[in-house]
């Protein structure tokens, strides 16, 4: 037996060679499982489906995740976790303000990136208790979205009632962009598309807030939208 055949091959840290990324094994875990997803479904897809589109071995993925309620449970999350982070850092201005710049952050986190992830709202399985600190973060989200109305001039206006119906409805509407994102057309939108849908949704929102028209154009210049 020669010296060459008795040296032992190492295993690899990928299974298939890929192009460079700027990703880490993590983030290439995450966007493989975002793609297959939102294309082929939470439960048709398997864990070794999202290792061979990363390119890394299966065992890999749980060097990073327990499993695939995880993965699921992160992306989840990421659709929530910065809208929440600019709720908090609201300061300053008006409530008419800060409610326009949430609802602009959200409807564009929402159509954000090549993967439609508030699909995934929908999916039975978000309903267990594995995923309760997704629902819970969403419903601190909805709460801000309440407080913001309630502060405004229209909100305060209204009855208890009528401010939480105003508030399921303003929150189904921002949202409700995830139904804009046709499977036909998937990708990332362009930044000026997504720029205008964002904004024209953050201001469908302050209509149904009961705000005036005629203030929205000073709404979208604080808040950085197009005039």
């Amino acid at each position: 037996m020669s010296a060459r055949s008795t040296v032992r091959r190492v295993g690899r840290p990928r299974a298939v060679e890929r192009p460079r990324s700027e990703l880490s094994p993590r983030e290439e875990i995450l966007t493989a499982a975002a793609e297959l997803f939102t294309a082929h479904g939470y439960a048709a897809t398997s864990t070794r489906a999202m290792a061979e589109r990363a390119g890394i071995r299966q065992a890999s993925i749980y060097h990073y995740f327990d499993g695939k309620e995880d993965i699921l449970a992160e992306l989840l999350e990421s659709t929530v976790r910065p809208s929440l982070e600019t709720a908090r850092a609201l300061t300053g201005g008006t409530p008419e303000q800060r409610l326009w710049e949430l609802c602009h952050c959200d409807a564009r986190l929402l159509c954000s990136g090549p993967h439609n992830l508030g699909a995934l709202y929908l999916l039975p399985e978000v309903r267990t208790e594995r995923f309760a600190a997704f629902r819970r973060m969403r419903d601190e989200l909805k709460d801000t979205y309440a407080r913001l109305l309630a502060a405004t001039s229209a909100g305060a206006a209204l009855t208890p009632d009528e401010r939480a119906l105003r508030t399921d409805l303003l929150f189904a509407l921002i949202e409700g962009v995830i139904l804009i994102r046709r499977e036909d057309a998937p990708g990332e939108m362009a930044a000026d598309v997504l720029e205008t849908l964002a904004a024209a949704t953050a201001d469908a929102a302050l209509r149904l807030a009961g705000v005036p028209d005629r203030d929205l154009p000073g709404l979208r210049k604080t808040g950085h939208g197009p005039a």
